[in-house]
């Protein structure tokens, strides 16, 4: 019985999916140049909006922030096959192609705050809530995300946030040590590095203010340790911010939206009734 009503989750969803996938539009996220310069000229950020239907949309919108270990970008499965769960659901989707850090922060931040602040500067004709914004990540793309939900101010701040498998901390002890490397480079003065580590260990800056959160890992995870999440859940639930956390038994990391993930279909429900509570 139990099979059975998988299967039929699985045929409900998909059909779901099929009928309301709405077609992205690519832009470039600058119309002019960079807030922040990146040493890679050639490296561009992109947005691609997925609306869902205008008797749909709820007014809410999601950035998501695929990963990478801030040297690439798992566009699709992290990225693009997300559009279909969210636009159901009358959610709009902005997938973000940020640049690489090559060492450098502020240059991913950047254009993550821009792509939030895009959003909202566009709320009116996508039919979007200015005060439903919201940040999506994975593994470095999640520690991205938390950066923007625990960092950024005013306009660039998101209303939520939604992190799968995320790098959080930049403690060598914990961290995924290439994305440390990637977004931090090479600094060589240890008490200046230790202070980055500290300012990028987002953790450590959870508040009050940090938005409502959703988190989603496998205890199995050899790339980024789940003690990430774990770690992060446990500042919220100590500031006092509303946060759910998911810790599936197998899967390793960088899963996404593949349907090869066992817990695939209860990932989703669980991250679709979380969306439907607040």
């Amino acid at each position: 019985m139990k099979c059975i009503k998988k299967v039929i989750s699985a045929l409900l969803l998909a059909c779901c999916a099929t009928t309301f996938a709405q077609k992205g539009t690519t832009m470039k996220l600058w119309t002019n140049a960079p807030e922040v310069v990146s040493s890679d000229e050639k490296d561009e950020a992109e947005v691609t909006v997925y609306l869902p239907n205008e008797k749909k949309a709820t007014g809410r919108a999601v950035v998501c922030c695929p990963g990478g270990g801030y040297t690439h970008l798992a566009m699709d499965h992290e990225g693009h096959q997300w559009a279909p769960f969210f636009n159901t659901q009358g959610i709009a989707l902005i997938v973000l192609k940020y640049r690489m850090p090559h060492g450098n922060p502020q240059v991913p931040i950047s254009d993550a705050e821009e792509a939030v602040k895009l959003v909202r500067r566009n709320a009116a004709e996508w039919h979007i809530n200015p005060n439903d914004v919201g940040i999506m990540g994975f593994s470095a793309g999640g520690h991205l995300a938390s950066t923007i939900a625990t960092h950024s101010k005013g306009n660039a701040a998101p209303n939520f946030q939604i992190l799968f498998y995320p790098v959080i901390t930049m403690d060598l002890g914990f961290t995924h040590k290439g994305s440390h490397d990637n977004l931090l480079g090479e600094v060589a003065n240890k008490k200046e590095m230790k202070k980055l580590e500290f300012e990028y260990s987002n953790d450590l800056q959870v508040n009050r203010t940090t938005p409502r959160a959703f988190l989603a890992l496998s205890d199995d995870d050899k790339a980024v340790p789940a003690a990430n999440g774990f770690n992060y859940y446990q500042q919220l639930y100590k500031h006092d911010v509303p946060a759910s956390i998911h810790i599936y038994p197998t899967g390793g990391h960088g899963w996404g939206y593949r349907e090869t993930f066992a817990y695939h279909y209860q990932m989703v429900f669980e991250l679709k009734g979380w969306l439907q509570s607040f």
